[in-house]
């Protein structure tokens, strides 16, 4: 455990043991015990709406938890408000987004000085007065929480559609504003994801409906001027397992509805000129085909894996008939060349790839073509397509930054091949590139593949191992971890600390089949690549064992509870946020939000014995056993639907009952958030201090 001063010692309070009630089950003929099922309420449906009615137990555990936690960590609290101040000096506090042109206005949104919450307006497509239409600070000094969803203008301009969610839950409500008024209409629909596409008309709009178990299966037509109880039904999922969403496809013509889980899609349309039409199904569902789509005229589009592409190929089909007999190669599946995105305009295709974990964008024309790409040179950075309102245009906007260049924001002339700068992410208190090294290293795993390792760190730096290492992974849901700019990490950097982001199997940093390779039972390569980054850190002298502190949230927080289990020995501290830690309890629970959609991701341990014993095998709660552990601070969310706040609760319990050293383990319940933490962009600076202040004390620098 790291040293504490006398000072804090002395009113360290002891740690709180949460009773055992025993609670076994058999499945498969394997006999489970949980001492700790009890931290699951009962009625978390109702706590995820109102966190008022959680069970006095329950709440009294928590409570104490968090008592303890602060105890712990209360003398870093100078610390954490010198690290909020430091952050907070970093961000332009009335940032606004380069307006988007459409019509004959540019949309944006931006920040007042010192607000919490996120404007959205408008002014003449040349320059001129600004409108603002919505103001999130005036529309969150009522609530505790508050979060926007979905904002969209009309097309007539007229109105703006926009939702909000006011308890951390992800249930959001949609409202209609009158620019010309600046009042909302009595039209209130509720329990929503927060999507709105409007018809062409500007009378109704398309919304998808979260059922009680949380699961977005419906999408509604509503009509402006009525009750949302006289919505119609446009299409129902059958399969609990998949999710819909909707968006507005990239002429602006289709309303799509895309349906899907982690291996299998289906798309529809709704012509938003006629939208009581009936949706038109693209290519009906086929186990482990997926695509998405963009449209042109009378032919489609289609971002594929069919026909065994794995890192995905493009094709085309006519609109009239898109089934899949009909789709023809455009670009035609490259192994390791991994097609994350298409972007379509009236003349131009532009796709985002990835090999090796570096980025390209690529443009072809569509009358000639040719093809020519947009690259850069530095050996980590993100690269990204921002999407436009307008269809008929030869601009294309895109995003780039690296672990030490600041976001930049270009428009690029797609027929011309000139590209200007549009915004520089402003750092007020001052940021030298020139300050920072931005490198990669190649980690050997445990089976010879190649993990690739991005490292930030001030120029200088002596490769002795004697500094501190933030060790930062995900690997799951073929999300990649890009080598972007965080200007919040420079409050690590600058003290020191190294940091780095491990692109390990079950991301799709190399490719969709870098995913395939960190998945069901293939899952523990993502663990030991974790593992194998930090020995390749430790062995290139970029940091020493027990100098590490790893850190991950979400899927990337069980990566932290299974490394805690199997290299545990690596790291000085460990943070895991909301992290998925109780995976076969989870997994066997299809009430749950997540539960079914994820079968395809982690396997279904109800149906199949193998997948129960695989799961079983490694699930970072079912695993922890009598052996040192790092000091660890899991963080949880009372109204978090995706990672429920008794899965940390849980761990850390188990933990703190079974560990026969080491530590402390600590847990901290935000129980007035929900999975993304705090909602305003200032008060979630205070969740990252005390990350950072955690990750300075296990290193033994808290007090420096």
């Amino acid at each position: 455990m790291p040293k504490t001063t006398s000072k804090t010692a002395s009113k360290t309070e002891t740690a709180p043991v949460a009773p055992r009630r025993p609670h076994s089950f058999t499945c498969h003929g394997i006999t489970v015990t949980d001492d700790y099922a009890w931290l699951k309420d009962a009625n978390w449906q109702e706590v995820l709406r109102d966190p008022a009615v959680l069970d006095g137990d329950i709440r009294k555990y928590l409570e104490e938890e968090n008592g303890y936690t602060e105890s712990l960590l209360g003398h870093t609290s100078p610390l954490q408000k010198t690290l909020v101040r430091e952050m907070r000096s970093r961000i332009k506090e009335d940032d606004s987004s380069v307006p988007s042109p459409d019509g004959s206005f540019a949309y944006f949104r931006k920040f007042r000085e010192g607000g919490q919450h996120e404007l959205f307006g408008r002014m003449p497509r040349n320059g001129g007065e600004a409108d603002i239409v919505l103001d999130g600070d005036a529309l969150a000094k009522d609530h505790k929480y508050f979060k926007f969803g979905g904002s969209r203008h009309s097309p007539d301009h007229k109105l703006q559609a926009w939702s909000a969610d006011t308890k951390g839950s992800e249930y959001f409500s949609i409202r209609v504003r009158d620019w010309a008024t600046g009042k909302d209409f009595d039209d209130v629909v509720e329990e929503t994801d927060g999507g709105i596409v409007w018809s062409k008309d500007a009378r109704s709009f398309f919304y998808v409906k979260l059922d009680d178990n949380h699961r977005p299966m419906q999408v509604w037509r509503h009509r402006l001027g009525t009750k949302q109880a006289d919505d119609t039904l446009v299409y129902e999922e059958q399969d609990a397992g998949w999710f819909t969403h909707l968006h507005e496809s990239t002429s602006g013509r289709f309303c799509v509805i895309a349906g899907g889980d982690h291996e299998t899609s289906e798309q529809r349309l709704i012509d938003l000129d006629n939208p009581e039409a009936p949706p038109r199904l693209v290519a009906a569902r086929q186990e482990g085909v997926q695509y998405s789509l963009a449209d042109r005229g009378d032919e489609l589009f289609i971002l594929t894996n069919a026909d065994d592409a794995i890192d995905f190929k493009i094709v085309t089909a006519p609109l009239a008939s898109p089934e899949r007999a009909n789709w023809r190669d455009l670009i035609p599946h490259r192994a390791g060349i991994y097609v994350i995105d298409l972007d379509l305009y009236a003349g131009h295709l532009v796709r985002l790839e990835r090999a090796n974990a570096l980025p390209a964008i690529i443009i072809r024309d569509l009358a000639s073509s040719e093809e020519h790409a947009i690259a850069f040179d530095e050996a980590a950075y993100s690269l990204d397509t921002m999407g436009s309102y307008e269809f008929e245009t030869t601009n294309l906007r895109f995003s780039y930054s690296s672990m030490t260049t600041p976001s930049e924001v270009y428009d690029y002339d797609m027929a011309k091949r000139t590209r200007v700068l549009r915004k520089r992410q402003e750092i007020p208190s001052g940021h030298d590139v020139a300050d920072y090294v931005t490198t990669r290293i190649m980690a050997k795993a445990h089976d010879g593949a190649e993990v690739p390792v991005s490292i930030l760190h001030k120029r200088g730096l002596r490769l002795d191992g004697a500094a501190p290492l933030l060790l930062y992974g995900y690997g799951s849901y073929g999300m990649a971890m890009p080598a972007s700019f965080s200007a919040n990490r420079l409050s690590l950097v600058d003290r020191g600390f190294v940091y780095a982001i491990a692109h390990i199997r079950g991301g799709a940093d190399k490719g969709w089949g870098w995913y395939l390779d960190g998945k069901r039972e293939k899952k523990t390569n993502s663990f030991d690549d974790f593992a194998a980054s930090a020995r390749a850190l430790i062995e290139a002298k970029y940091t020493s064992a027990k100098r590490i502190v790893g850190h991950g949230g979400s899927a990337g927080g069980m990566l932290m509870g299974a490394v805690a289990n199997r290299a545990g020995e690596l790291f000085a501290g460990i943070v895991a946020e909301v992290p998925f830690v109780d995976v076969l309890n989870t997994m066997l629970d299809d009430s749950l939000p997540l539960t079914p959609p994820e079968w395809p991701e982690w396997g279904n341990p109800i149906e199949s014995e193998k997948d129960f014993r695989t799961i079983l095998s490694y699930s970072p709660y079912d695993n922890v056993a009598a052996k040192e552990y790092p000091a660890i601070l899991a963080m949880g969310g009372l109204t978090d639907p995706r990672v429920t706040y008794w899965e940390p609760a849980k761990w850390i319990a188990r933990l703190r009952a079974t560990m026969s050293g080491g530590g402390p383990v600590l847990l901290r319940t935000n129980m007035g958030a929900g999975h993304g933490g705090a909602s305003g962009r200032f008060d979630r600076l205070d969740e990252v201090a005390i990350v950072y202040a955690f990750a300075l004390w296990a290193a033994g620098m808290a007090e420096a």
